[in-house]
């Protein structure tokens, strides 16, 4: 089972600060836990919404909004891809991550991914055979 960790933003990730050397020390002590035991298949943080758009759709109608976005519990700082046997699993880790903005209250949302078998008979041998080939291609375009 995946779960996508979620990493809720705060005023002070919108506000473009960057984390200090101990926290980045500690999430990456906290990482390399989560490599080392299988767990952590990708994990990222993410610029402040003020650098990012959004792109409604509307019908065939596209229409994008740049940001920054209004309401800031709504939005994303960061986040890990987990691989886990269940959600329990996947809470005991996030229990124990470092607070990702310490001396403020954090809040961390876990969401399960959709795996291929949850789509039943709509995703055909010929659909299955063309995700096969794009996680394919995604591993070749990884880079570091």
């Amino acid at each position: 089972m995946r779960f996508m960790i979620l990493v809720k933003a705060n005023k002070s990730s919108e506000s473009g600060a960057l984390p200090d050397q101990t926290l980045l020390a500690e999430m990456g002590k906290y990482n390399e836990e989560l490599v080392n035991a299988g767990v952590l298949l990708a994990a990222e943080g993410l610029q402040p919404s003020s650098k990012g758009a959004r792109v409604r759709f509307s019908g065939a109608k596209r229409t994008v909004i740049n940001g920054p976005f209004g309401e800031i519990k709504d939005l994303i700082a960061g986040f890990w891809l987990f691989q886990v046997k269940s959600k329990d699993e996947a809470i005991e880790w996030v229990k124990r991550a470092p607070n990702p903005f310490p001396g403020a209250e954090s809040e961390i949302e876990i969401r399960q991914v959709f795996e291929a078998d949850d789509f039943g008979p709509a995703l055909t041998p010929e659909l299955r055979e063309q995700e096969r080939r794009i996680g394919s291609q995604m591993d070749k375009n990884v880079k570091r």
